[in-house]
């Protein structure tokens, strides 16, 4: 497992790539990916294209980001994420909470 993240070249947005599980092993990683940045500053972007799982608390993980993000409902961005990740995404209504790409 892997997080990463990078600034946006004009530092409105933050990508974070997450590779591999993404479970509670990734928590403080990925808290230390969106917390370096204020609160209601930025909007993210969860690149999922290497992520193999996901499974409850990396779904909480992401609810915590959309609370941390400078939007609602267009704050974060979940982009990427394969059949299986997609699936669950779908099945727990997060097409709600995030724009799903």
């Amino acid at each position: 497992m892997s997080i990463s993240s990078e600034l946006s070249s004009d530092e409105k947005s933050v990508t974070i790539v997450v590779s591999g599980r993404f479970d509670f092993s990734t928590h403080q990683a990925f808290m230390q990916a969106y917390k370096a940045f204020p609160k209601g500053e930025k909007n993210y972007v969860v690149d999922l294209t290497n992520a193999e799982y996901l499974d409850s608390s990396a779904m909480g993980m992401l609810l915590q980001l959309r609370e941390h993000s400078a939007k609602d409902t267009d704050g974060v961005i979940l982009k990427n994420g394969n059949e299986a990740v997609q699936d669950v995404l779908r099945i727990a209504n997060f097409g709600k909470l995030f724009v799903i790409q």
